[in-house]
């Protein structure tokens, strides 16, 4: 789990959040992070990041393009439940 707070906030960071966006879906499409979230304030974001090591959490975190106005903080959990959507099978009679 990865706390982060966002610093510096300007024009060049507005710029970069259509390509950061972008990359955060990849990740999330590749299983890579699984949650993502950012304050009403805008100034906190929070992400689950799947890896087998603090040091590939930080590469994750490297790709991104918001990664200099990011102050992260890395607590490796135990355990992460959550609820997922699922849809009832489907009968093929």
């Amino acid at each position: 789990m990865v706390n982060i707070t966002l610093a510096n906030i300007n024009q060049e960071f507005m710029s970069l959040i259509p390509e950061h966006r972008l990359q955060i879906h990849k990740l999330m499409a590749e299983g890579t992070i699984t949650d993502y979230a950012l304050s009403v304030d805008r100034e906190r974001l929070w992400t689950v990041i799947k890896a087998d090591s603090e040091r590939e959490v930080y590469e994750v975190l490297a790709s991104l393009p918001l990664r200099k106005y990011m102050l992260p903080e890395v607590h490796e959990l135990m355990f992460h439940n959550k609820m997922t959507a699922s849809f009832p099978a489907l009968s093929l009679n």
